[in-house]
């Protein structure tokens, strides 16, 4: 079965390497940069600017191979990929919670961005947090690391 997406719009940031970029977005809270829709889906943007965060999906375009088996950013042991939110995937699709500055026409303005620039975007939903909250929440081993996403940084492991 093939799936083909088309994206919607572009990401633009100010990264042009992974090498020291932010490894998640609330690690990223300074960095801004924008979004452009592209014209066919600009009508989709209708009551978005109402929210204050939104979720991007997208596509890791610099992503060309996986592993299945990965020493992730704030660990020192292999994990199994899917325990993990390493960039190197089957399907290379990222997310990230962004904070939705302002709405000029077809561009987003946005901070807590964590990805390259030119990344394509598949997809924008709203962040509710009452549709996202969850009680007794268990993070595996993910619960060692705690309050290191804000300040661990990429480097080469997934180039």
């Amino acid at each position: 079965m093939e799936i083909i997406y088309t994206p919607i719009g572009t990401i633009h940031t100010p990264f042009n390497d992974i090498k020291n970029m932010p490894i998640q977005p609330t690690g990223a809270s300074h960095v801004e940069g924008k979004i452009e829709i592209r014209q066919e889906f600009m009508e989709g943007l209708q009551d978005l600017d109402g929210f204050s965060h939104i979720i991007l999906l997208y596509h890791l375009h610099k992503v060309k191979s996986h592993k299945l088996v990965v020493i992730p950013f704030l660990d020192t042991q292999p994990r199994g990929l899917f325990s993990t939110r390493a960039p190197k995937r089957p399907n290379p699709i990222g997310l990230s919670v962004v904070k939705l500055l302002k709405i000029e026409k077809n561009i987003l303005c946005v901070s807590h961005l964590d990805m390259l620039d030119g990344t394509p975007l598949l997809d924008i939903k709203p962040y509710v947090p009452e549709f996202e909250r969850y009680e007794s929440i268990k993070i595996g081993w993910v619960e060692n690391a705690r309050g290191r996403a804000k300040k661990q940084k990429s480097d080469d492991r997934f180039r």
